[in-house]
């Protein structure tokens, strides 16, 4: 790093000192705070952005969003160039970035890490960062930091993308390293497309047996309502009503939102028992989750919650329906024929009668820490991967080989079968792949593919919720001094440590029904968190607090 480089680090950093006493880390939401901290790290942020774009050779992004936290809160995020998040292996530096004490100490850090990852400050290669934000307050003045700390690396260009989706700007990251179209309106169109080709393939006799096929959805008073908005005039077969756009005075994220719906299993605001009867559904603050949710008659706060696992198992009816279709028995002789390997991945706080749904349908079903980028990493393994969190963060994975193996197949199949269910099936699967984001989860994408579904099989919010009964459930949590003291194995379903901590919470789960439960430390607190389900939730809850009452005596301290 040269002198001029040097420079202009030290000038650029002294304008953004970092606050005292905070520690920040970077995770799978990145870094996360009052926005009145983050100044100076979103700042560095944007030193790091530019970096990985030099590293990669690649358009690389940067998100300022807090997605489903309260107003007052910001964050900021990287994009990688296929669009996904930020590569695992420059989190620790990320970490150092941000809590770096001192402009000298700042630039040091990157002289040492630019020679250890080889990065050349050349000027020959393409630095661009694009740069989008949601609708917090805060975010015009971060985004004026994050373009500072892009600049400050000679020859970075910082490209403003506006007010969008989390799944937006992951979206167009992606777009553009493809050397496709990466504007707002391809997106749009994209997926306006594709939800019309998906619409035009319903098999003839198919029709939803809601009393009222309109969806109303709760828009979180953030950006997705907006964007949907937008969306729905290019849509020809889908009546949208949005509330909660945050036009009518609405707080982000207050009593409305998916990760309230989810979380507190009552009705957003805006919402009554005048919407009985209704398929209603709630984004999160910046869209990239999504919950369906139906009032039950008689009811003006309760609802039966549609989440994250239901929405995963039936994508995963329909893709596995459409794969079923292309590898009939006829077919299996036939010149290109494919066994496309569908996995589902989910967390251990999968609901249970979930993950045995799935694998009743013959679905490879794979347990992953908690976390969107270990989901997200083990879907990627397979030809068609599938994950969802219960908040209803989660997409559908595409290989490049078999989207190239389908275009070819469709095109084999137009030129002699064209109109067969084979041929119609290649077509869903590709539109599919289009409509859903191969990046991130996309509530935008991820609503309009629901839709088709329904639609496609015609059945109502209540078939679909009737696929199985969830488990009841608890989770708490534990205070404990260190975190770390727990340490989890088999995807955060068994503790290794302390010793014969698992065995205890083993006896005790195996006196109820239908009994499960896992202990894990949190990511960001000195918690660990128990999870338990059973048969009926008194059994749930009792499980739960004999599990608290057993690492309270492995480690020492009272329950939260």
């Amino acid at each position: 790093m040269n002198e001029e480089q040097q420079s202009l680090l030290l000038n650029c950093s002294s304008r953004f000192p970092p606050p005292q006493g905070v520690k920040l880390s970077y995770g799978t939401a990145g870094f996360r705070a009052h926005a009145s901290l983050l100044q100076s790290t979103v700042y560095r942020v944007g030193i790091l952005a530019a970096l990985r774009s030099l590293k990669t050779h690649s358009v690389i992004g940067l998100m300022i969003t807090a997605s489903h936290n309260k107003v007052s809160d910001n964050g900021v995020k990287i994009a990688d160039p296929n669009g996904g998040m930020l590569s695992q292996q420059w989190e620790p530096f990320a970490d150092a970035l941000a809590n770096a004490p001192s402009p000298q100490d700042l630039i040091r850090l990157i002289s040492e890490f630019v020679e250890k990852e080889n990065i050349s400050f050349d000027g020959g290669r393409p630095v661009e960062v694009l740069l989008g934000r949601d609708t917090r307050p805060s975010g015009d003045s971060l985004l004026k930091a994050a373009t500072e700390g892009i600049t400050s690396i000679v020859g970075a260009v910082a490209i403003d993308m506006g007010i969008l989706t989390t799944p937006q700007l992951h979206w167009m990251v992606h777009a553009r390293n493809k050397a496709l179209g990466a504007l707002e309106h391809d997106y749009f169109e994209q997926l306006s497309s594709s939800f019309r080709c998906l619409m035009d393939l319903i098999p003839m006799g198919s029709k939803s047996k809601e009393p009222n096929n309109n969806l109303v959805v709760d828009g979180a008073n953030g950006v997705g309502g907006v964007k949907l908005q937008i969306l729905e005039k290019l849509l020809n077969s889908l009546v949208i009503e949005v509330r909660n756009t945050g036009k009518d005075g609405g707080v982000l994220n207050e009593g409305v939102g998916a990760d309230y719906v989810q979380k507190e299993k009552v009705v957003p605001r805006s919402f009554g028992s005048n919407d009985v009867g209704k398929r209603c559904v709630s984004l999160d603050g910046d869209a990239d989750r999504l919950v369906y949710f139906s009032v039950p008659p008689g009811s003006s706060t309760k609802i039966d919650l549609v989440d994250g696992d239901k929405i995963l198992s039936l994508f995963a009816l329909f893709i596995k329906e459409q794969l079923s279709i292309l590898n009939e028995k006829e077919a299996k002789n036939e010149k290109g024929s494919y066994e496309a390997r569908l996995g589902v991945v989910q967390t251990a706080y999968a609901n249970g009668a979930s993950t045995d749904y799935l694998k009743q349908l013959g679905l490879e079903v794979i347990l992953t820490p908690t976390g969107v980028k270990y989901l997200h990493e083990k879907a990627a393994e397979f030809d068609v991967g599938i994950y969802f969190e219960a908040n209803g963060h989660g997409t559908i994975l595409f290989s490049e080989s078999f989207i190239c193996w389908l275009e070819a197949r469709n095109n084999e199949l137009c030129s002699v079968s064209k109109g067969s269910e084979r041929q119609k099936a290649a077509l869903r699967l590709l539109a599919v792949s289009k409509l859903i984001n191969q990046a991130v989860g996309d509530a935008l994408g991820g609503l309009l593919l629901v839709e088709v579904i329904l639609q496609h099989l015609g059945w109502s919010i209540h078939r679909w919720n009737e696929l199985y009964e969830d488990l009841p459930s608890r989770q708490l949590k534990v205070k404990v001094e260190d975190r770390t003291a727990v340490v989890t194995a088999n995807a955060e379903t068994v503790a290794v440590r302390p010793p014969g901590i698992q065995e205890a919470i083993n006896s005790e789960t195996a006196k109820y029904h239908q009994g499960r439960s896992f202990i894990r430390p949190s990511g960001t607190e000195d918690v660990i968190r128990v999870y338990a389900e059973a048969s009926t939730q008194e059994a749930a809850d009792r499980l739960a607090n004999s599990v608290t009452k057993i690492v309270d005596q492995f480690l020492g301290f009272g329950r939260s």
